[in-house]
């Protein structure tokens, strides 16, 4: 291996060229056993040689950076890197020894630093594993993973759960607090759950900031003391198969044009207003026009193959590439009004007889049109692993965290897809038990 002796300069080492002819590396001498190593392709590095009990060594001290601005070794830090090595070995030390076992002792503290990070999903996931075998049955289990999954992983997720504090908790629950308390209490008590685990299992020492009495308590109302945000009257999700058959009974374009709304969870005037030209059958979506939507930004919508069966009975008596695709039956070239929807509720009412309404939500209140959006939520939030932010997207609303809306460009298309098809599956199913406080079968 060619090899002179001489002292470096920075220049020196940015000029300095393999001279060709051969394919082995040449080295550049500095002194003291420290070499410039330059192989025929011209790259550079910085290595140092010496001998111990009869063995001649090397150490490769980092790829060489004349006036260090890539990130690699300038000739001044290759020279103290050597002076160090020089240092080790009148100390009886072997360089390359030590710098292998202080590489393995920063490993072993990083694996060791990874292990005692307890995230809030991974402790989660933990006690759902230890608890595997005292749940009532498989949907309780769900409904608390589901329900830790939608509202807290967002904000506590990927914390440290020695870190999540009284201000973390406030973070997952205000939010939902004074719209659904009920469900914010169970939220809550689980949040509380999963810290007290971590607590037991030594990852977390400090008090639980989920606690309601004598904390939480102080600064949140009392969820049955709650007013409730005056929400449009939504069906029970449990009820939809039910209220779908019902539907499926009756004829008209209002009928299409509601299931159409159901299945794409949809507002009833981006539906009204809906032309065939804003239909790509080949990709199975429905681009609404950013004019027509509530927050001015064109949506996609993934149509689900019930949603098209809807779009090709309809299609039958289309009457042209631009025209409406739920028409007003009596006036032709006109859209349907929002009226004409809510009729078609009300009559399934009607028809069912009593003092109560059939199709009415948990307080009694006779269901519309816009509600069945709410009934899409609470579906996705209790029984899908989807994640809030599919749902969200579903319901076309918008992104109110600026921080998160920056990095949010995407549509989601594919995962929604997923998510309206399964929707569609649970719809279309076939009818069980009512739930408690929904619309009783006749």
């Amino acid at each position: 291996m060619a090899c002179r002796s001489t002292g470096l300069t920075a220049k020196g080492v940015a000029a300095a060229k393999h001279p060709g002819g051969i394919t082995r590396p040449v080295r550049v001498g500095d002194g003291g056993g420290l070499y410039l190593q330059i192989t025929a392709g011209g790259s550079k590095s910085w290595l140092f040689r010496y001998r111990l009990k009869g063995r001649d060594r090397e150490m490769g001290l980092g790829g060489a950076d004349p006036d260090g601005r890539f990130g690699g070794v300038t000739l001044a830090e290759a020279r103290e890197k050597a002076a160090e090595a020089r240092r080790m070995l009148r100390d009886g030390h072997d360089p390359l020894d030590q710098r292998d076992a202080a590489k393995a002792s920063q490993e072993a503290q990083e694996a060791a630093d990874v292990v005692s990070v307890r995230t809030f999903q991974s402790v989660t996931e933990s006690m759902l594993a230890e608890r595997e075998s005292g749940w009532s049955n498989p949907k309780h289990r769900a409904q608390w993973e589901t329900t830790l999954r939608s509202y807290a992983f967002p904000h506590l997720g990927e914390k440290d759960v020695r870190t999540i504090d009284t201000e973390d908790v406030l973070s997952v629950l205000r939010p939902i607090w004074p719209k659904t308390p009920e469900t914010a209490s169970r939220l809550r008590g689980r949040i509380e759950a999963v810290l007290d685990f971590a607590k037991v299992r030594g990852w977390r020492q400090e008090e639980n900031p989920a606690r309601w009495r004598g904390h939480l308590a102080e600064v949140l109302p009392k969820p049955q003391r709650v007013k409730r945000v005056e929400h449009r009257p939504s069906l029970p999700w449990r009820d939809m198969p039910v209220f779908m058959q019902a539907l499926a009974d009756r004829t008209g374009v209002a009928v299409q044009a509601l299931a159409f709304v159901i299945l794409t969870t949809a507002r009833t005037g981006e539906v009204r207003l809906a032309r065939w030209q804003e239909i790509d059958w080949k990709e199975a979506v429905w681009t609404v026009p950013a004019e027509r939507m509530k927050a001015k930004r064109r949506h996609r919508v993934p149509l689900c193959a019930a949603a098209l069966e809807i779009l090709r009975s309809a299609q039958r008596d289309a009457k042209g590439h631009d025209s409406l695709i739920f028409p007003s039956p009596t006036r032709g070239k006109v859209p349907l009004s929002d009226m004409t929807l809510s009729a078609v509720v009300r009559r399934m009412n009607e028809d069912a007889g009593g003092t109560q309404p059939r199709w009415r939500d948990v307080e009694g209140r006779a269901v519309v049109p816009h509600g069945f959006r709410s009934t899409f939520r609470d579906w996705a939030g209790e029984t899908r692993q989807d994640g809030r932010d599919v749902a969200e997207a579903a319901l076309a609303h918008v992104v109110r965290n600026k921080a998160e809306a920056a990095y949010a460009r995407s549509d989601l298309l594919e995962k929604r897809r997923v998510l309206m098809e399964a929707w569609a599956e649970w719809c279309l199913s076939k009818p069980q038990q009512p739930d408690t406080g929904g619309p009783v079968p006749t």
